[in-house]
């Protein structure tokens, strides 16, 4: 009997011992969240999951470009700055540590009123004339910028804010994004809505800003101008791939919409001695967190390049 005692007495200190533990695990704190607004509904969606997860988190998360959560997660006013854009060595030299925790896309907008959408559509616009709008501020009308006759005007819109959208948009004509050319507009919905009440503009914007993440179609009012990247005066089929997000995201895995302006999304830290909670959260979006990316409106990352993201955790 003695024996049998010991035995029981054994498996209920077990028993208590783990509940202990696991209460112990649960997490309590706060995470603050600043910077892109290109991560933003993806940085929410993943809050939202965590939290029904460990009740006991507060996550804070605030959209005000790529340069304010640089600055507020390099400061401390954050612990994760959402950047849209690559890391300079300046910054990594202060310590900013980048994980790459999705893809997407910069892509160039007009409105869906455009009296020239059809003829848009067809043609498309070449590189040469994407860089005389925003590079070179060269051209001030339809005509000029995509071939089509037609003697429109047109107003170029960009971003006023520091903003990852607005440094992979100049990237892409090997400029800085002080330099490009246009109407400055502050954020990503802010860019959205100018263009969609403004008939004859165009602008630039990620692709959460451009798509329904229910329908996967074009948001009302706002329609992708197709780049004519063989510079053949049409979109042929394979350059086609705008209708829905599915048919772009498959463009953008496979290479046909390049980088830039395609490009990685990051959470940035400074220093890499996490707190936990910061850490659990990190480690979350980078393994159960991945299967929202997608219906999201995101592009996951391959399997390689997740497993070098993972062990930044660690």
């Amino acid at each position: 009997m003695k024996f049998k005692f010991t035995i029981l007495s054994f498996i209920l200190s077990i028993t208590v011992t783990n509940s202990f533990v696991f209460a112990q695990a649960k997490l309590k704190g706060h995470i603050a969240i600043s910077g892109a607004f290109a991560l933003y509904p993806l940085a929410v969606k993943w809050a939202e999951e965590f939290k029904k997860l460990n009740p006991g988190v507060n996550i804070d998360i605030s959209a005000g470009g790529a340069g304010k959560g640089m600055t507020d997660a390099l400061t401390g006013a954050a612990d994760i700055g959402m950047i849209s854009r690559d890391i300079n060595p300046v910054e990594t030299k202060k310590g900013a540590i980048a994980i790459a925790v999705a893809k997407d896309a910069v892509l160039p907008t007009i409105s869906a009123s455009n009296p020239l959408l059809n003829e848009l559509l067809k043609r498309g616009i070449k590189y040469s004339g994407l860089s005389s709008l925003w590079a070179t501020g060269k051209s001030k009308t339809w005509s000029q910028a995509t071939g089509i006759k037609s003697g429109i005007k047109l107003h170029v819109y960009t971003r006023s804010d520091a903003s990852g959208a607005g440094e992979t948009w100049a990237k892409y004509f090997k400029i800085n994004q002080e330099d490009l050319f246009g109407v400055g507009v502050f954020g990503d919905p802010g860019v959205a809505n100018a263009v969609k009440k403004d008939a004859i503009g165009i602008g630039y914007n990620n692709i959460v800003y451009v798509y329904d993440m229910k329908t996967h179609r074009q948001t009302y009012g706002v329609r992708v101008l197709p780049i004519d990247f063989n510079n053949n005066g049409k979109i042929d089929a394979d350059e086609n791939f705008y209708d829905t997000l599915d048919e772009l995201t498959v463009a953008i895995s496979s290479g046909k919409y390049p980088s830039p302006p395609a490009r990685d999304l990051y959470f940035v830290t400074k220093g890499k001695s996490f707190n936990p909670i910061v850490k659990a959260f990190l480690s979350y979006c980078l393994n159960a967190g991945q299967k929202y990316v997608h219906e999201s409106g995101y592009i996951n990352l391959s399997k390689e390049q997740l497993l070098v993201e993972i062990n930044k955790t660690k």
